[in-house]
């Protein structure tokens, strides 16, 4: 019987073992760069007891081994009452067939911040006590009234609740007509294929997994879940907003329907700078889509003529979180991509839209990833010096994997990467505080300025655990500007609109996005570190739709908004164009 990890391990043998050997040895050449430096500039500490939050996760586990135990779940972060302060869902597992049954039943958990590190538990106060087995969560407002709204993407019949605007959310599957159901779920995103103002929703389909076809897998004599390639590909789904608070489904129409695979992660960004927006999904042992936009909402899938449907050797990896952002500041948005055990985790720059390259070995985007099951992930600049650097949420799927496999863990420790600006990274997990001590089994992270200080902080969703909540203690002495953005002509949360923001001989771009990482999203407050620069010259925003804005001398630590056709709002202090 073929499993996740025999497959996995089928390219290492024969010439190929000296050339990993090399590899995961070159890997960790980084850590020991960093740990002859006395100071971190990025300092996590771990706050989660401080918070309130009491969210525990379950994947519904009875030891029958599903398959879709091993990949639950996400996150979001999202503002979901306008206060000014970030909140968090977690998303949670269910009770499988074998598994005992327990009063009350899991539910996922929305925490409203109360500031001063304190959350509250607001689930059943907001309308979201469902009990569905929750994968992939995605926030928009796909009905432009000014509030978010949630899509979650399921094992069983997804799920979209609408923001009432009073703190609390109705389920509107049936009438929006976006329930899907019929496979294991994964990642899902918000986004306006075609210009029109209002906010379109791809979901994305991991395997044809049901109850009838299970099976179970054994390594060495001891019990393992099957990988992917047991079970049917599936087709992704995309619906088209019809702007009455209805979807139709579009998915023939546009390309969609006609590709199969295994997703995971999946993010949408404007990967060629032509002004709309493509699609990437991260296939799970099968190549990696990218879904090119023709502007018109009908796609066509070019991963493997850009580069980014297999590693450099051509071969497919368990993609499992999807990121994209502007590493090296050049102008064009990367692609940063998560894979499973024995696998380097993957950076692809982005040559002018033309070709992506694998750079992750060159530029130190791999180190310490190969040993381990690799899942959310963040692109963020987490000391504001105007480099993104990298996080990784690790952790085994298989909870006996040291049994039989004393390479790895099935509880692992979280990986940071910081970028040096001279185009490396280098690993500072040991050297960047007690969040990076806790060894658990990590699935979605979410980065966003919980306290607003002018810092990314980060939440990650542990598998079968609590959460780990990170408060960003790093040195605030370089200057920063966090962007948020309201569309008029667009969708009002500027998703997928592109932001420039240039402060002297800095320049960084960035874009809203709707569903990203691994089966998360966070970020719709877009962070630009500024390091040493006093004051930014110009922020361009170029909305979807075509609208340029234009606003320059803006202060900087602050958070500031701007309105589409209007620029800066009233409140912040700039000057505009």
């Amino acid at each position: 019987m073929i499993t996740r990890h025999t497959v996995s391990s089928r390219h290492f043998f024969a010439g190929w073992i000296l050339l990993f050997l090399l590899l995961l040895l070159l890997s960790l050449f980084p850590r020991s760069l960093s740990a002859a430096g006395s100071n971190c500039p990025i300092q996590l500490k771990d706050v989660t007891r401080e918070t309130g939050i009491t969210f525990a996760h379950t994947d519904g586990s009875s030891g029958r081994r599903y398959i879709v135990e091993t990949v639950s779940s996400g996150l979001a972060t999202l503002d979901y009452d306008r206060d000014g302060k970030i909140d968090v869902l977690f998303l949670n597992g269910a009770p499988l067939p074998g598994s005992p049954i327990t009063t009350p039943p899991p539910r996922n958990a929305l925490y409203r911040n109360e500031g001063g590190w304190k959350f509250k538990d607001v689930t059943q106060a907001a309308g979201l006590m469902d009990t569905n087995y929750h994968l992939g969560v995605c926030v928009g407002d796909y009905n432009n009234d000014g509030y978010s709204d949630i899509y979650l993407n399921n094992f069983g019949p997804n799920i979209l609740y609408r923001n009432n605007g009073n703190s609390t959310f109705t389920d509107v599957t049936r009438e929006a007509g976006v329930a899907v159901g019929n496979h294991v779920g994964a990642g899902a995103c918000f986004l306006d294929m075609d210009g029109d103002g209002d906010l379109d929703l791809f979901v994305a389909n991991y395997v044809g997994f049901t109850f009838p076809t299970h099976q179970i897998s054994y390594m060495n004599g001891f019990p393992a879940y099957v990988g992917p390639l047991n079970y049917p590909p599936t087709a992704n789904v995309l619906y088209r907003n019809n702007g009455d608070g209805t979807f139709t489904d579009v998915s023939v129409a546009s390309g969609i329907a006609a590709l199969l695979g295994s997703g995971m992660g999946v993010i949408a960004a404007d990967l060629d700078n032509d002004g709309d927006t493509d699609i990437i999904v991260g296939n799970d042992l099968r190549p990696n889509f990218v879904l090119l936009n023709d502007g018109t909402g009908k796609f066509k899938e070019v991963g493997g003529l850009l580069g980014l449907a297999y590693d450099s050797f051509g071969h497919v990896q368990g993609s499992m979180g999807v990121e994209c952002a502007d590493w090296n500041n050049d102008g064009w948005l990367d692609v940063y991509i998560t894979p499973y055990q024995r696998q380097l985790a993957t950076l692809y720059q982005n040559h002018t839209g033309i070709y992506f390259e694998d750079v992750a070995r060159q530029t130190g985007a791999a180190a310490g990833t190969y040993p381990h099951v690799k899942w959310g992930a963040g692109v963020v600049d987490f000391d504001n010096d105007g480099h993104r650097d990298l996080f990784i949420a690790c952790g085994h799927l298989i909870d006996n994997i040291e049994q039989f496999d004393s390479t790895t863990r099935y509880n692992a420790q979280n990986i940071v990467l910081r970028n040096t600006g001279h185009g490396r990274f280098v690993n500072v997990s040991d050297l960047c505080g007690d969040g990076l001590l806790p060894r658990l089994s990590s699935r979605g992270a979410a980065f966003d300025d919980l306290d607003n200080d002018g810092d990314l902080d980060a939440v990650i969703l542990n598998s079968r655990r609590e959460p780990t909540v990170l408060r960003n203690d790093s040195s605030p002495t370089n200057h920063w500007i966090q962007i948020q953005l309201r569309g008029t002509k667009s969708n009002r949360d500027g998703i997928g609109a592109r932001v420039t923001v240039t402060a002297g001989d800095l320049n960084q771009i960035d874009e809203v996005h709707s569903g990203r990482s691994y089966q998360s999203d966070f970020g719709k407050r877009l962070q630009f570190g500024l390091g040493q620069h006093s004051a930014v010259e110009q922020i361009r925003v170029n909305w979807i739709g075509g609208v340029v804005d234009i606003v320059r001398n803006v202060a900087v630590d602050h958070l500031m908004t701007i309105v589409e056709g209007r620029g800066l709002a009233p409140s912040a202090p700039a000057k505009q164009q």
